[in-house]
């Protein structure tokens, strides 16, 4: 089952979809794919916080910064891809990305993972709710951002907006 998990910042998307891959998980493989690049102190620190807040529930990490079809993913695990909005910033703007080929790298990535998979959760940010009045590569970034949002969220068998905490569902039943 693949399930997109969209929210805002702080929302506690993360989180949610953390609670829900374990619940579903069963004794598969819990993998971490993370999607976060370190590139500075700030944000080695926040990575580290995250791999803390999840060291007791089991979870392998693999970090995954462009090219997702390459991701080295055990079949039959339960992945949480954490998030889809570092990697389209990763494949956009890193010097080892694909900005022409974003969208299109990041969409066979995950279709790839849901065949390796027995459970897929993605997180992803949600977009546009604060306006649409970007210019350049922000706004590349935000069309990027939205255009796979909308490709994922059509392929997911469930989808639900996180704010504050509480999970709403948009497509597909809340399943523990």
């Amino acid at each position: 089952m693949t399930t997109l998990v969209v929210g805002g910042a702080a929302s506690g998307k993360s989180a949610y979809a953390e609670e829900l891959l374990c619940a579903r998980s069963g004794t598969a493989r819990r993998v971490y794919l993370a999607t976060m690049e370190p590139f500075g102190a700030e944000a080695e620190a926040r990575i580290e916080r995250h791999r803390a807040l999840r060291r007791d529930r089991g979870f392998e990490t693999v970090e995954c910064f462009v090219d997702l079809p390459n991701a080295a993913i055990p079949r039959g695990s339960a992945v949480l891809l954490e998030d889809v909005g570092n990697l389209c910033a990763n494949e956009l703007f890193s010097p080892q990305g694909a900005p022409e080929q974003a969208a299109r790298r990041i969409l066979d990535g995950v279709e790839r993972l849901r065949t390796l998979c027995r459970e897929l959760v993605i997180v992803s940010n949600e977009v546009f709710s604060g306006g649409s009045g970007y210019e350049n590569s922000t706004l590349e970034y935000l069309s990027v951002l939205s255009y796979v949002n909308r490709k994922l969220a059509a392929a997911a068998d469930a989808v639900c907006e996180v704010s504050c905490g509480i999970a709403v569902y948009h497509k597909g039943e809340r399943v523990r």
